[in-house]
């Protein structure tokens, strides 16, 4: 990492990452290359599996390395255009990579509870929070179904009655969802809105890149830069009415949800307000 003025540089740290992420890609390739020699020499099966792992490993790095560059030529751009009221976040730089307008990621529990969150942009932050409030949604099929989830123009208000027809007035027309995964586990979702022509191509090797390099293994950054809101305050919410109205964790989230929708508020504006006390519900 480079300092900058006693701190780190997020631009010189991102590009640090990316030259990392090609370096390991270009290891990976290389040990690939190895693994085909000795599948011609011994003719096992198994050095052509270990050549493919190696080749998926180093596709999975390239992404990497080219999300970081986004990440670091969002921040420059931004610099350049004076102090802004807030630095563009990583999730911008997984919108642009994947050729979308917004982009959403959430991490899940064992449950399928919703642990923390991350968007793009706001609009993208607002389709987000309106399928959590609601419980449907593409990222919420796409976690349950462990495949990619699409839908477009009227198909929206088919899926999800409620959802399809709010996405519209947030300014989008076409959603796409992919779960992430670990091994045969799905810890979350990537989102996105309104993909250009072909770009979708690229989704599920983005949310592997993610998974693989900023949310697991042992350079990951869950937080993405600071740029993850963790729901800790609604879960502690859920539980303190759970207590007071007697009812299971689950269906006190529910509460809490349904109260925000209905009040038109953020959930985690609504928990706070149960936690802080000013406000009872059950």
């Amino acid at each position: 990492m480079e300092p900058l003025g006693g701190r780190t540089d997020p631009v010189a740290r991102a590009l640090r990452h990316a030259t990392l992420a090609r370096e390991r890609a270009e290891r990976e390739l290389a040990a690939a290359a190895r693994q085909v020699r000795l599948a011609e020499r011994t003719g096992m099966e198994l050095h052509h599996r270990l050549a493919r792992l190696h080749r998926d490993s180093a596709s999975c790095q390239r992404t990497a390395a080219e999300l970081q560059e986004a990440y670091a030529r969002l921040l420059s751009g931004s610099a350049a255009d004076g102090p802004p009221a807030a630095a563009p976040g990583f999730m911008a730089s997984v919108a642009e990579v994947c050729r979308t307008r917004g982009a959403a990621l959430s991490y899940l529990a064992a449950d399928r509870s919703q642990l923390a969150v991350a968007a793009s942009d706001e609009p993208a932050r607002a389709a987000q929070e309106l399928e959590f409030l609601l419980g449907e949604g593409p990222a919420t099929d796409a976690s349950v179904a462990g495949t990619a989830v699409r839908a477009a123009g009227p198909e929206l208000r088919e899926r999800w009655p409620v959802y399809g027809t709010a996405l519209p007035e947030l300014g989008f027309d076409e959603v796409v969802a992919v779960p992430l995964r670990q091994h045969d586990n799905c810890v979350g979702s990537l989102t996105v809105f309104d993909p250009r022509s072909g770009a979708t191509g690229s989704l599920t090797e983005v949310a592997d890149a993610l998974t693989r390099t900023m949310v697991l293994g042992p350079q990951a950054d869950p937080g993405l830069y600071g740029g993850t809101d963790v729901r800790a305050v609604v879960h502690q919410a859920a539980g303190m009415v759970s207590v007071h109205a007697g009812c299971a964790v689950a269906d006190a989230l529910e509460l809490v949800k349904a109260r925000a929708f209905s009040e038109g508020l953020p959930v985690d504006t609504v928990a706070e307000r149960i936690v802080g006390g000013e406000l009872l519900l059950g």
